[in-house]
């Protein structure tokens, strides 16, 4: 049996890759083709084009490469037409996926189409639920708050874990590398080219300002390949000379050790809460984008473990209020008091399956059903 797998950005990769694994697990016989990053790569499936030309986020980002993105997912929907795929899994990315899911879904009826990853209706654009419906047959849920929005809409849903419950943790080695006197910082400014070049400066004039109270101030900078050589432009003038890593037992240790980060929006929240590590969200990104979603906001965070743990521990500075000005007494405030944000990381933990079967495992369960 085969399935064909679209992931868009590196989360997806890490989701098509537990996928992957679990389906595996359960299905020793099964075969994938799609669009793959390394991870999944690493677990024997091809891609039909680098994943990377997918990574945009926002819609003024997005424009320029419109046309080329049109065409890609035409050839992504021709190549799933044309196999022997049983089911589509698209994987996040849904600007991307779903569009490849309705032409599949117009052209051959018979495959089953599948969502890694529910939409944030519940955060704006309620309306995508229904829209995505009418060609998504089963959607796979990473907050335990979201299969009530997918079912209503007419889809089937499956609470699968998120899959951050389930990475493994630093070992004492791993911490070791990063201990020393002074307070350790964690620099966060996303994995994607955009927020890095909108983040990096800000986060540049924040390190200035705690050196300046901090003189044994350390500063680690976790990134990813695809972003790694921009990161390191980018930084080249800040005040603080911040340790660059890629490598997963260096980042891995970098969280555990850190004393407070200032990250992007997104997963790396959760990361952040599963290592226990206090965190400041910090994101920017194009006034038109930025306009555009605000007045489409249903709700008033955007940080993953304020949501979860239905409380607003996390303070966050976005858009306009992405300044070093506010951002750093804010980090001076977390590092006074680092226990203020940990209750409610344990209870976000919790409530996304720490302790439980692999989300990986749990999600090649559901798959499998519906096939």
């Amino acid at each position: 049996m085969r399935i064909f797998l679209v992931a868009g950005e590196p989360s997806g990769d890490r989701l098509g890759a537990a996928l992957m694994e679990g389906l595996r697990t359960l299905a020793p016989d099964i075969r994938f083709s799609g669009v793959a990053g390394p991870l999944m790569k690493a677990q024997g499936m091809g891609s039909l084009f680098p994943m990377d030309e997918l990574t945009v986020m926002g819609i003024a980002e997005v424009l320029p490469k419109y046309f080329h993105l049109k065409r890609r997912i035409r050839e992504v929907a021709e190549a799933v037409i044309e196999s022997d795929a049983k089911a589509l899994v698209t994987i996040d990315s849904p600007d991307f996926g779903l569009r490849v899911a309705a032409l599949v879904k117009a052209a051959k009826p018979a495959i089953r189409t599948i969502h890694y990853v529910a939409p944030s209706v519940w955060a704006w654009r309620p309306g995508r639920a229904a829209k995505m419906a009418r060609h998504v047959d089963h959607v796979l849920a990473l907050l335990p708050f979201e299969p009530p929005y997918m079912t209503a809409a007419g889809m089937s849903c499956d609470f699968v874990g998120h899959p951050v419950v389930a990475e493994p943790l630093a070992n004492a080695a791993e911490r070791a590398v990063f201990e020393g006197d002074g307070p350790l910082i964690l620099a966060l400014p996303g994995s994607r080219r955009g927020e890095v070049a909108r983040l990096a400066p800000v986060l540049g004039e924040v390190m200035g300002r705690l050196a300046a109270r901090h003189p044994g101030l350390r500063v680690v900078l976790p990134t990813v390949p695809g972003v790694a050589g921009l990161v390191r432009d980018a930084v080249a003038d800040w005040p603080v000379t911040p340790r660059i890593v890629e490598e997963a037992g260096l980042k891995r240790g970098a969280f555990a050790a850190a004393d407070v980060a200032i990250a992007a929006s997104g997963t790396v929240s959760l990361e952040l809460a599963a290592v226990g590590c206090p965190m400041v969200i910090a994101y920017d990104m194009h006034p038109v984008t930025l306009w555009l979603m605000r007045r489409a906001a249903l709700i008033d965070t955007v940080t993953l473990v304020n949501l979860v743990s239905e409380t607003r521990v996390v303070p966050e500075f976005i858009g306009e209020r992405c300044r070093a000005d506010l951002i750093a007494p804010a980090v001076e405030a977390v590092l006074a008091e680092p226990d203020g944000q940990r209750e409610a990381m344990r209870v976000t933990m919790e409530r996304l399956g720490r302790g439980g079967e692999p989300p990986g495992l749990r999600a090649a369960r559901s798959v499998l059903s519906v096939l």
